[in-house]
């Protein structure tokens, strides 16, 4: 919704408005926490809570391609997936959280959301 709101401004005003659209926007998309840590690859992540992306490497992931995460509205990790095995913050497997029918080589093996 954010991106498209910015394509249509673009067309519609000129460059110097623009920017300030773009700057209010990044600043709504960083206001959602739930992005904020990143597992992926072979054990491999990425942890923006500070402000800036720092390399964390206790993540149990052995994936190519398809994963995900999501954390609460503070930036803390809930949980991550390769599509097959749900890990808990605590890197460990969910309950029913294992053999899972996602695959770990799909692009887009699963997909994290929030209950309302």
């Amino acid at each position: 919704m954010y991106i498209l709101l910015f394509v249509v401004n673009l067309v519609v005003l000129n460059v110097k408005k623009c920017k300030y659209i773009l700057i209010l926007i990044c600043n709504l998309v960083l206001a959602q926490n739930q992005g904020y840590v990143w597992y992926f690859g072979h054990g491999a992540g990425i942890d923006f809570n500070s402000g800036s992306p720092v390399p964390v490497s206790d993540g149990q992931l052995n994936t190519e391609e398809g994963c995900t995460s999501i954390s609460d509205e503070n930036g803390d990790l809930l949980f991550y997936t390769d599509g097959t095995t749900v890990y808990n913050k605590s890197h460990s497997p969910m309950v029913n959280g294992t053999n899972l029918l996602g695959d770990s080589s799909a692009t887009q093996s699963s997909i994290i959301l929030k209950k309302t």
